[in-house]
């Protein structure tokens, strides 16, 4: 394992509310200081996001290693947007420290919707040729230059190996709650494969917060923070996590991924289910439920491919 980053402690959160936004965009952008703002109610981990008026959304860095992240999205989402056939996130500002603030921030167009679930979507299979075509569009615009994997993006891109340590410690903690001979196999085999091919642009989090539906339909993809150009295999995880049967079928051959590729996907996936599941041990509620279920999904797709 030489060589692999080390992610090093979790990182401590960054305290906002409304009223530090109000102040910063009052001192910075006038002219929005009078538009009402409110927190909005799913905003994720990495960041803090708040409603800016009815157009616009205040994106604050939640904690330093996610701040590393404005510059390259300020600097690439204008330029691969025009390129996608979904609509992503365009900055249309992007704020600098201050108000006891201390990281540079962003101010986006807001793109409406809510987020992907099996309850949301009007048609699964659909839905994953949708996602595919628009991650298929995405690897194919030039890597020239583009991100590696880093910090700013927590190595997504990059080797499975950087998550090894929290794999086991998962495993260990998990063992006689699930059945981790299999789940041990499964990482084992993901870890065997690597990527030996021309980078490509992902996403890094393609996740159901991420994706957003109206009427039922894909209508957009938000949070490029883990983006980057190298292996795609970390965008795979949504075939395990969301994705079901004819739907992950048709997700897997519209991007025509190869069986090396699709064992790191389903590493990615394993890796994020394990230290859910493990962290969630003895809390229960829904997100016990979900890593169980996302477990099972992994364990059983493995088993009959082979």
């Amino acid at each position: 394992m030489s060589g692999v980053p080390d992610l090093g402690p979790v990182p401590t959160r960054i305290p906002s509310d409304v009223g530090l936004v109000r102040r910063l965009v009052a001192t910075q952008f006038p002219q929005w200081a009078d538009l009402p703002i409110r927190r909005v109610a799913n905003e994720g981990w990495d960041n803090r996001t708040f409603h800016l008026g009815g157009e616009l959304s205040v994106r604050l860095p939640s904690a330093s290693p996610y701040a590393l992240a404005v510059d390259k999205e300020h600097r690439w989402l204008p330029l691969l947007a025009p390129q996608l056939p979904l609509p992503i996130p365009v900055p249309v500002a992007k704020g600098a420290p201050g108000e006891g603030y201390s990281h540079a921030w962003s101010v986006y167009r807001w793109l409406g919707g809510e987020p992907a679930s099996r309850a949301t979507i009007a048609d699964l299979t659909a839905f994953g040729a949708t996602l595919a075509d628009f991650l298929a569009a995405l690897q194919q615009i030039d890597p020239t230059d583009g991100p590696a994997p880093g910090l700013h993006n927590w190595y997504r891109g990059g080797t499975l190996e950087t998550y090894d340590k929290e794999a086991q410690r998962a495993l260990e903690a998990l063992d006689g709650h699930v059945r981790t001979d299999v789940a041990a196999e499964i990482w084992q085999a993901a870890l065997r494969e690597s990527w030996d091919q021309r980078p490509v642009w992902f996403h890094g989090d393609v996740a159901q917060g991420n994706l957003l539906v109206k009427d039922g339909t894909l209508v957009a993809v938000i949070d490029f923070g883990t983006c980057g150009v190298g292996d795609p295999a970390c965008d795979l995880a949504i075939a395990w996590t969301l994705l079901s049967g004819p739907s992950r079928k048709v997700f897997r051959d519209r991007l025509s991924v190869d069986q090396a590729t699709w064992a790191r996907g389903r590493g990615w996936a394993l890796w994020k289910t394990l230290a859910t599941y493990a962290g969630a041990l003895g809390d229960g509620g829904s997100e016990l439920a979900d890593a169980k279920y996302v477990l099972e999904q992994i364990c059983t797709e493995y088993e009959e491919s082979g």
